[in-house]
């Protein structure tokens, strides 16, 4: 009953929660940005993945507490969801797997391609988004929505276009690869945001149960990553090593981000979490103007004005059809009548 009345929250909470989840995503990519570029001793980003998984559980589970009142109902929720649903654990593991795939098939798509091409063909996950949208949630789009997706398509991709990158490059690239890498990551993107909008959205389940299902097998799935990626490294140097306060900082961000992107994604959609993530793309690169002396040009200029007016356009009311029809046919019965 309790979640029921919850559903019904306010356009004042939803702008509050994307603004949050903006800022802290344009944060994280700055503060992300400093701790790969500064000091020597390099942190494993991996173990820093699987910290995060870590937080976001113990974070969940104090608010999934709060929500049921007490310690009792708090573990009667557990053991019924999650120690006793072996099947909602599993359908939880999905999109933890995809995420997984999306992450190396990035990592793959970035050796083999320049970084400059790398980051217009990524932005092509905002449309399979919004296609991921239309067909696993039989939801529609407007011709308007669908203009300003790809819209910010454009001005995403103008924002990050580098082509000073794009020349030297120092080993052997091959393009097929990484073409088909981002084809797999960008419909990885769209699937597994959508599957998890889609079970969020399909029972009365706590969002917080949700979470921690994901999350225990996020930590499982980032675990194992770790032992592929750095296993012998991390066993010689230890889990934490290159860990500094900065770092706890971007895990700390990194783990409240993910909890604002999941009620995002439970209140809205996933494509309103793409046009969050893009406007947090324009901040954190002025954050880097300021603080990395970067230099602002004409064309990450008309990319962020792309952006904001792609954000405003998908944002506006749409017309209740359901209404004009009623009215039509109100007025053709009375002209019926008169006759």
């Amino acid at each position: 009953m309790h979640y029921k009345q919850k559903q019904n929250v306010s356009l004042l909470f939803k702008l509050y929660c994307l603004t949050v989840m903006t800022l802290v995503a344009a944060t994280y990519t700055v503060a992300l940005r400093y701790t790969r570029t500064t000091g020597t001793n390099l942190y494993f980003s991996t173990t820093a993945v699987s910290i995060t998984e870590v937080i976001k559980l113990i974070l969940s589970l104090g608010i999934l507490a709060k929500e049921t009142g007490s310690l009792g109902r708090l573990l009667t929720s557990l053991k019924e969801n999650v120690l006793g649903s072996p099947k909602e654990l599993l359908k939880l593991s999905i999109p933890s797997l995809v995420y997984a795939i999306q992450n190396n098939m990035a990592f793959l798509a970035l050796s083999n391609l320049d970084a400059a091409v790398y980051q217009v063909t990524y932005q092509l996950k905002i449309p399979c988004t919004a296609l991921c949208t239309v067909l696993m949630l039989n939801r529609s789009l407007s011709k308007l929505q669908w203009f300003s997706v790809f819209m910010l398509c454009g001005g995403v991709t103008l924002v990050q276009w580098e082509p000073a990158q794009a020349t030297k490059v120092q080993v052997e690239q091959n393009p097929l690869i990484g073409f088909g890498a981002i084809a797999i990551a960008v419909l990885c993107s769209g699937f597994a945001g959508v599957y998890f909008e889609k079970v969020l959205k399909s029972s009365d389940t706590s969002l917080w149960v949700r979470n921690i299902q994901m999350y225990l097998s996020g930590i499982v799935v980032t675990l194992v990553g770790v032992y592929v990626s750095d296993g012998p490294q991390v066993m010689e140097k230890g889990f934490f090593y290159g860990y500094t306060h900065y770092v706890w900082f971007v895990i700390f961000l990194s783990s409240v981000g993910g909890l604002y992107t999941s009620v995002v994604v439970k209140y809205t959609d996933n494509i309103m979490k793409g046009f969050s993530a893009a406007a947090a793309i324009v901040l954190s690169t002025i954050a880097s103007v300021i603080l990395f002396g970067l230099q602002i040009t004409l064309i990450f200029s008309l990319g962020a004005l792309l952006v904001c007016i792609s954000i405003y356009l998908y944002g506006l009311p749409r017309q209740d059809t359901t209404k004009i029809q009623a009215v039509e046919m109100k007025a053709s019965k009375e002209n019926l009548l008169n006759v």
